[in-house]
């Protein structure tokens, strides 16, 4: 299922006037691809990211996510859609420091009210998948900055989602690790069906995603494959 932005504005208050963040946005992102969103600081690549995440309202236009239309959904509506449908991988891992590798992934099955056996399957399944199986056990400040990156895709997978959101991945890391990770976000993409968008400054691996858009004052322009 794909992700799907219709002409989105959103604009932030700005003393007496508004301030406008994104300027009639539109996105679609097929299931089993990734999209990278470039631009410079302040172009709206974040509030790109939070509308599709449906943690801001747009003021007009449309979200579809997997086929949910996100039109009129009250807090806790977007809430539960976010939390069976989207995955978010942050900048930085924020990883609890007192759990092991697997814990943090079974946190989510936890906060989600699931069952502590599948979670554990599932956490298993999702550290082989990311290459990570020999370090379950571990915890953060015994990971490299590349192995806490992979924990955290991992974590945003828990919930088996339909839309991956990745903000900036790459910007603690060296090229080498950041490729690395880039060409396991769009593995992972492609064999879970998910539809990624990858939120990057780094133009160096650019080669490696389906498509690019860019960000420029708020306005997208239309994805170009590569």
């Amino acid at each position: 299922m794909s992700l799907d932005l219709t002409d989105v504005t959103l604009t932030y208050p700005d003393g007496d006037a508004r301030l406008t963040a994104l300027d009639r946005v539109s996105l679609r992102v097929p299931a089993g691809t990734t999209t990278a969103v470039v631009g410079p600081s302040g172009s709206g690549k974040s509030s790109l990211l939070a509308v599709a995440a449906t943690l801001i309202t747009p003021d007009s236009g449309r979200v579809v996510l997997a086929g949910a239309d996100t039109t009129g959904l009250s807090r806790r509506q977007a809430t539960a859609l976010r939390r069976e449908k989207v995955g978010i991988v942050f900048q930085q891992p924020h990883l609890i420091a007192s759990l092991t590798a697997t814990e943090q992934l079974e946190v989510i099955t936890h906060l989600g009210g699931g069952p502590r056996r599948a979670g554990r399957e599932r956490a298993a399944e999702l550290l082989a998948a990311v290459g990570l199986t020999g370090q379950a056990g571990r915890r953060p400040h015994q990971l490299s900055g590349g192995q806490r990156q992979r924990i955290n895709i991992a974590r945003a997978l828990m919930n088996d989602p339909a839309v991956l959101l990745v903000d900036e991945p790459t910007s603690a890391l060296d090229h080498e690790r950041g490729a690395a990770i880039v060409d396991l976000l769009t593995g992972l993409t492609r064999q879970r069906g998910t539809a990624t968008v990858l939120v990057t400054h780094d133009r160096g691996h650019l080669d490696r995603v389906d498509a690019v858009a860019e960000m420029v004052d708020g306005r997208l322009r239309v994805p170009t494959r590569t």
